[in-house]
Parts: C-alpha cells; sequence; structure tokens
C-alpha cells in the first residue's frame, strides 16, 4: 500500500494496523524529515510527486502496489504526473484514489471524467448491432472510474475480463 502526502506520519500506522503486518506500507513526501516514519513494515521515499523521474525510481525500487492514495500536494498537475506514472503499476485488482480533488473547474477532475469516458469506447467484433465488443487495452486493466465529492477511485479488473457483452433484456422487440 502506498500513501502519497505522508505529512506528519500518522497515518503510516494507522494502515499498518488496519491492513496488518502481513501489508507492506510505502509513504511518499517531498519533506526530507519525513524519513523518521521508516520503521519495521513502513519505508518512506522523499520526492516530488510531479517528478516523473521520482516515479521511475520508485518503480524499480518497489515491485507491486496494490492500493495507493494520493493525498499528496493537491494540485491537479500533479495528481496527473502520479495517476499517468503509478496507474499502469498498480496490480491486477488494486485501487487508486486521489483526496482533495476541489473546485467546479478543477484540471484532475476533468482528466478523470475522460479517464472514465474511454471505459465507454466501443469496437464491435463483428457488424451486428449487439456484438460483443473488443477491449481497449485501457478497458481490460481499468474495471471502474467512480467520482465522489472530492474523491476520484479508480478500480482494476482483477483479471482481463475478455469481451465487453452488454446484455439485452425482455424478450422480443415490438415494432412501432
Amino acid at each position: 500500500m502506498l500513501e502519497v502526502g505522508i505529512y506528519s506520519g500518522g497515518s503510516l500506522g494507522m494502515w499498518r494496523e488496519y491492513f496488518g503486518k502481513g501489508c507492506h506500507i510505502y509513504g511518499v513526501d517531498i519533506e526530507p524529515a519525513c524519513m523518521a516514519y521508516k520503521s519495521d513494515g513502513i519505508d518512506v521515499f522523499i520526492g516530488d510527486q510531479s517528478d516523473r523521474n521520482f516515479w521511475k525510481r520508485f518503480r524499480d525500487s518497489v515491485p507491486k502496489v496494490d492500493i495507493l492514495i494520493d493525498d499528496g500536494g493537491h494540485a491537479p498537475e500533479q495528481q496527473r504526473v502520479t495517476l499517468e506514472e503509478m496507474l499502469p503499476h498498480i496490480q491486477p485488482g488494486g485501487v487508486y484514489l486521489c483526496e482533495d480533488i476541489v473546485g467546479s473547474a478543477n484540471n484532475f477532475s476533468a482528466f478523470a471524467s475522460g479517464l472514465a469516458s474511454d471505459l465507454n469506447v466501443y469496437k464491435r467484433k463483428e457488424e451486428i448491432f449487439d456484438a460483443p465488443a473488443i477491449p481497449t487495452g485501457y478497458q481490460t486493466a481499468v474495471s471502474s472510474i467512480t467520482q465522489y465529492p472530492f474523491v476520484t477511485v479508480i478500480e482494476k479488473h482483477a483479471h482481463n475480463p475478455g469481451l465487453l457483452i452488454s446484455r439485452k433484456h425482455g424478450t422480443e422487440w415490438q415494432p412501432y
């Protein structure tokens, strides 16, 4: 589990207690003093979440992430870089949460809405109206994007969904 923006470190211990000793906790912050929160089962990385090179070094050091909570700098540009760099690194079945998305004209919210829209891309397997759709690579990875007040949650598929099928309900088409 990774938390971006650990500030006073209190949440790292909370996550450790909540998820148990079997979960390895990672924290990221820009403030070097946050290294003080490193302990058994908790690793701390110092870096700027808007730095793509930092995320490359992080991915090279951390083999997998199941849960990512972005509570870092809160600027849309920082949030977007973190999502772009880390979503592919989050394991199948994993979850990404971004907190503190505020304002009706928030650029990160607009970006996440665009990603949600990309879940609706439809490429038919056959030229039949209700034929199954061939998922894009993005659709095979991401199962849902939910926007709550001030929070965006992205869930990844645990397994490749194969074809996307829109199930029909009812029995017959009625003539007009």
